[in-house]
């Protein structure tokens, strides 16, 4: 079942180790399927090394197992919230990179310091709020999804334009068209992050990006006129 979409996982969470945004077993990759909603996840706690195709499993919507000997990432009910809510989104990224916990467990957001972090998130990348004592007990990885969501829909933010949050206490979530774009944001949100706690090292982080300029580099990478990379021409 999935076979295609199994391989693809598997994939980007090869890539996800390979960019050294794991350690141990400290992530996982998701994709879903758009015709049977199904969704093909990380097995969970097994190393990456030993990681195979055939132990991606398979879930639905509501987290139940279709497929699989193994068990699924326990963060598969954040995963599964996720894509209900968001029906364009086709891959999901959960890591505990270094610089990006790091402000999620400072609880900060990571503010818009220069070009490399605008070409990716149009926007500061957000942190949720912190999770209550009654949320962690009683499903907690399903209320980290719920408190994703949450902050997108209270503050306006567009989840396509700002791929990522960090979860308050956690770590960073990332999401894309399908699973290998959600590890690109992944890594292009490690690197922001340290490089915007080196900024705040160096001057206190008292320039935030104009807006022109979030404007011009996010722009020329997404939407109708964007010009950056190759693109096919008719003969």
């Amino acid at each position: 079942m999935l076979e295609s979409l199994k391989e693809q996982v598997y994939a980007a969470n090869m890539a996800l180790f390979d960019s050294q945004l794991v350690t141990l077993t400290w992530g996982n990759v998701s994709g879903i399927d758009p015709t049977t909603n199904h969704v093909v996840i990380k097995p969970s706690g097994v190393p990456y090394e030993k990681l195979q195709p055939s132990d991606m499993v398979v879930v639905d919507l509501s987290g139940k197992v279709i497929e699989g000997e193994l068990n699924p990432s326990s963060d598969t009910p954040t995963h599964v919230f996720l894509y209900r809510q968001w029906q364009d989104i086709g891959g999901i990224v959960h890591t505990h990179s270094k610089w990006a916990v790091s402000f999620a467990q400072a609880g900060l957001s990571i503010p818009v310091y220069g070009t490399t972090h605008a070409d990716t998130f149009y926007g500061e990348v957000p942190v949720a709020r912190s999770l209550t004592q009654n949320e962690v007990e009683t499903a907690y990885e399903l209320n980290t999804g719920k408190t994703i969501v949450e902050n997108f829909e209270d503050e306006a933010r567009d989840h396509l334009a700002v791929p990522g949050i960090l979860t308050n206490d956690h770590g960073p979530f990332t999401w894309g068209q399908d699973a290998m774009a959600a590890v690109n944001h992944a890594i292009a949100l490690e690197a922001i992050a340290e490089m915007a706690y080196r900024t705040q090292m160096l001057n206190g982080g008292d320039n935030q990006l104009p807006s022109f300029l979030l404007d011009k580099h996010y722009y020329r990478k997404h939407g109708e006129n964007a010009y950056y990379g190759q693109r096919r021409h008719s003969v």
